[in-house]
């Protein structure tokens, strides 16, 4: 079993643009790859879990969902950074669907699917459904201050593990967590 990081899209990984529907807009946060490349030396795992409502509301295809997360692996191949899996709730809150975060139909297939330990993982995001997504699993939860989390901080960091500038940051606290000199990976 192996641990992974579960990190959400938008605002965490890439810029937050609001129903992101063209792959050109997709902007790496400062940071991200190294960051990446920082776990995955470290053995970890990763894989995006995104809520993605514009294709239940007809804004956009799950084909261009499907672009931009080949946009999003080109930007991070070029930053020598990876990530294994993309995981997708297509689905609107109304319809009421399992694999919506909060909830946690994504980690579950990516468990099944990657023999993930979850005990072990760490989900990253900005919003109070990625924070409480992790703490529905039983996975330690960071919230990120980029995107929607700096102003959502008061309300919902309490929920999370800790709070983090950014996905750099968070990398840092993990790997810190964990025993892992960042020098060594660098």
């Amino acid at each position: 079993m192996k641990p992974f990081i579960f990190l959400d899209r938008d605002g965490t990984l890439i810029v937050e643009k609001n129903y992101l529907d063209d792959p050109a807009g997709v902007e790496l946060i400062d940071g991200a790859a190294r960051a990446l490349r920082w776990l995955r030396a470290a053995g970890f795992g990763i894989a995006v879990i995104t809520n993605q409502s514009g294709v239940g509301r007809g804004y956009f295809d799950i084909a261009r969902v499907d672009a931009i997360h080949a946009r999003l692996r080109e930007l991070l191949a070029a930053d020598g950074a990876s990530i294994d899996a993309i995981y997708v709730c297509p689905h609107t809150p109304e319809e009421n669907c399992m694999c919506r975060k909060p909830r946690v139909a994504m980690l579950e297939a990516a468990a099944r699917e990657h023999d993930v330990d979850l005990a072990a993982s760490f989900v990253i995001g900005d919003n109070a459904s990625d924070i409480d997504c992790g703490r529905n699993a039983g996975v330690a939860s960071i919230l990120v201050r980029t995107g929607y989390g700096s102003s959502l901080e008061r309300e919902i960091g309490p929920r999370a593990d800790f709070v983090a500038g950014s996905l750099l940051e968070a990398a840092q606290w993990i790997l810190r967590s964990r025993g892992i000199v960042l020098e060594s990976l660098t």
